[in-house]
């Protein structure tokens, strides 16, 4: 990444492991994003992890990725998180941010 990413669109796709399901986490993270301009899509996985998609300026996406690595919402206990397909962009592909089911 070069010297100013404050203008460059990045995209990663997350899985956060722990105890993170039935304590809100999806609806927080949702918040968290649009709070934050992020686009993309979050839901909890059939093996009792969260996963989703984020899209947006970098600086942004890097708060956020701090949040899903340390922080999570209350009640939550994070494992671990990991980070996958991190790509520049020219656009969002997405909305807004959404829960998926």
């Amino acid at each position: 990444m070069g010297m100013d990413d404050t203008n460059l669109l990045v995209q990663c796709d997350f899985e956060v492991y722990g105890h993170v399901q039935g304590v809100g986490f999806t609806k927080h993270c949702r918040d968290n994003c649009l709070n934050a301009g992020i686009h993309g899509w979050v839901k909890n996985s059939k093996k009792g992890t969260i996963v989703g998609k984020m899209q947006g300026l970098k600086p942004e996406v890097d708060k956020m990725v701090e949040w899903l690595r340390h922080i999570g919402c209350p009640g939550s206990k994070i494992e671990k998180c990991e980070f996958e397909n991190w790509n520049t962009i020219n656009r969002v592909d997405y909305k807004d941010f959404e829960i998926r089911f």
